[in-house]
């Protein structure tokens, strides 16, 4: 963790390119239900998993094969004190070539210990980050099914 925002981080062979590619899929490694867009600068797109979740994504920042990142315009966590703790937050892809291989280092900020989501969506992110991500990349595969499906 770095501060008190959730991050984690991985490396793979293929290059930032190409990783840069694989996170802008959001379809390819995210289950639910995800419209919108996620290729430009000002794109927003709206992501489900029916009865727990909705969040609204916008791409602030997008420099191909080095960053990306979304802002988050508005959320429902169903079931939560505050169901819109998302709302506000940014999740953010830093892409770098370290030798033969690629990091990609991912935090979610504004995600905080004291959120009442902040397990659950931290576990959620390291299964879609650390699993699905990471798989997308390296193998073309999209997610597994995640634990709680």
């Amino acid at each position: 963790m770095n501060g008190q925002n959730f991050t984690c981080s991985f490396s793979v062979e293929q290059t930032p390119e190409e990783a840069c590619e694989a996170i802008n899929n959001v379809r390819g490694w995210w289950t639910g239900e995800i419209e919108g867009d996620t290729l430009e600068v000002g794109d927003e797109f709206d992501y489900r998993y029916p009865g727990a979740h909705y969040s609204r994504q916008k791409v602030t920042e997008l420099v191909p094969g080095k960053k990306v990142v979304w802002k988050v315009v508005d959320s429902h966590l169903k079931g939560h004190e505050d169901p819109n703790e998302w709302t506000g937050t940014e999740i953010t892809f830093e892409i770098s070539r370290e030798g033969e291989r690629t990091e990609v280092l991912f935090s979610h900020d504004g995600l905080v210990p004291d959120f009442e989501c902040f397990d659950s969506c931290s576990n959620a992110w390291g299964f879609f980050v650390n699993g699905s991500l990471r798989r997308l990349i390296a193998t073309g595969e999209g997610p597994a099914k995640p634990p709680w499906a």
